[in-house]
């Protein structure tokens, strides 16, 4: 069984996708995000199995994505932001490097935008984003390995920390 390089956990709009994609190119390794994998295997975007088929659905679906993942994949791996929400996740993650990707509000606010379709985030998007944070803040420093501050850094920079954070060879030093 192989195990991710990095796992990059954090809020909606803290840049997982974006700087894990920039971390797995410099790594010369594979690319999965686990929100992907269950729309794949769902057949349908994330905010349509909210509606369809409730939010304990879903999160059933994305606790199987990230035990799949998680023992299955050898390069680097973005979770979604309710993933670590499950103890059984966070018990997988415990002994796997895992980045968890500050963001403030104000940042994730506008890389998410107020109208993209995050179904925790439909109504009052920033009073809801700050409430999700209050409850999965510590646990996100639970799992960590180490924390990066996304505060005004491009995702290449981000990904120079997330490596630097690490230890891992940055290729392009």
């Amino acid at each position: 069984m192989s195990s991710p390089v990095v796992v990059l956990v954090g809020p909606p709009g803290s840049g997982k996708s974006t700087v894990g994609r920039v971390l797995a190119e410099r790594l010369g390794v594979g690319f999965r995000d686990t929100d992907a994998d269950i729309e794949e295997q769902a057949g349908k975007p994330i905010p349509d199995i909210f509606v369809d088929e409730g939010e304990p659905h879903f999160r059933a679906l994305e606790a199987a994505a990230v035990r799949g993942a998680a023992h299955g994949h050898a390069g680097v791996l973005a979770l979604g932001g309710g993933a670590v929400m499950a103890e059984p996740t966070r018990e997988l993650l415990r002994g796997l490097p895992v980045v968890f990707l500050e963001v403030p509000q104000a940042d994730a606010v506008k890389r998410v935008g107020l109208d993209a379709p995050r179904p925790l985030l439909a109504v009052n998007p920033r009073a809801r984003w700050r409430e999700l944070m209050e409850a999965r803040r510590p646990l996100y420093l639970e799992v960590a390995t180490a924390v990066v501050d996304t505060a005004g850094r491009t995702p290449e920079q981000v990904a120079d920390a997330v490596l630097e954070a690490l230890e891992l060879n940055n290729p392009h030093d």
